[in-house]
């Protein structure tokens, strides 16, 4: 016992302050993207080649990429010369709306507002239920992270709960496939009302890199009502705990 006290007082204290600055995580992290408008023609059409997943839309003059189709995989930095899409290091990626998730050149970042009655009944706790509908594990294993020491999901008043009959909500990964269609629905019709459901990942918002395959249903909402996107592939955990507290009405200084 003496030998485990020691122990912990070397350690310190190891939980994260939250929220971060963004010049905290490292110059390698690919977040929230900055769209340059009127670029040249070919800088324009580069990058919409390269994107694996048609996240680059809009037109030459005012060119527009959807976070919910965005891999994050940076090839549209790399391969164009031109810049018309450069990420940066903000973390803050999540949105109440689909439409929301659309990045232009015009800065159209702003503070998620949720209901007054959300913000009542859920804003001081929240319990959710994990449903992984066809995931790789990859926006699993970063909501797993949550709960470990470093995040410590659970000062929030947040907590994952084995039963969607003690949840308040649903979080679901994955692009929706056939064989999950039933079980979800079930997950969903099982949670409680008043209820809350969360995509997160590329791969729940829009199909992701599964888009258009015949055995997926191309996002959650195309299942069931999203109350929140949260976009990335996998998204960093601090995007996903920052998503939670705008939806329960936390709001960031």
């Amino acid at each position: 016992m003496i030998k485990a006290l020691c122990a912990r007082f070397r350690q310190g204290y190891r939980t994260m302050p939250f929220p971060v600055k963004n010049n905290v995580l490292p110059e390698r992290f690919l977040g929230r993207p900055k769209i340059l408008a009127g670029a040249a023609l070919d800088d324009y059409a580069q990058c919409q080649a390269v994107c694996p997943t048609g996240a680059i839309g809009g037109s030459q003059a005012a060119p527009a990429l959807d976070l919910g189709k965005c891999l994050f995989c940076g090839e549209c930095q790399r391969s164009c010369p031109g810049r018309v899409v450069t990420f940066t290091r903000e973390y803050h990626l999540a949105e109440r709306g689909r439409q929301d998730l659309i990045v232009t050149a015009a800065p159209s970042r702003r503070e998620m507002t949720p209901p007054e009655r959300i913000r009542n009944i859920f804003g001081r706790s929240l319990k959710l239920r994990q449903v992984s509908a066809g995931g790789c594990n990859g926006c699993e294993a970063d909501i797993n992270v949550l709960s470990t020491l470093s995040f410590d999901l659970g000062r929030f008043g947040i907590q994952f709960v084995a039963s969607p009959r003690h949840a308040d909500g649903i979080v679901v990964t994955g692009p929706v496939t056939n064989n999950m269609r039933l079980a979800l629905e079930k997950t969903y019709q099982a949670v409680p009302a008043p209820k809350l459901v969360i995509a997160v990942g590329a791969c729940a918002i829009s199909g992701g890199a599964f888009m258009g395959h015949g055995e997926v249903h191309g996002g959650v909402d195309a299942v069931i009502p999203v109350d929140l996107y949260i976009p990335g592939c996998p998204p960093h955990p601090l995007t996903i705990l920052d998503g939670f507290l705008q939806m329960m009405g936390r709001q960031r200084p």
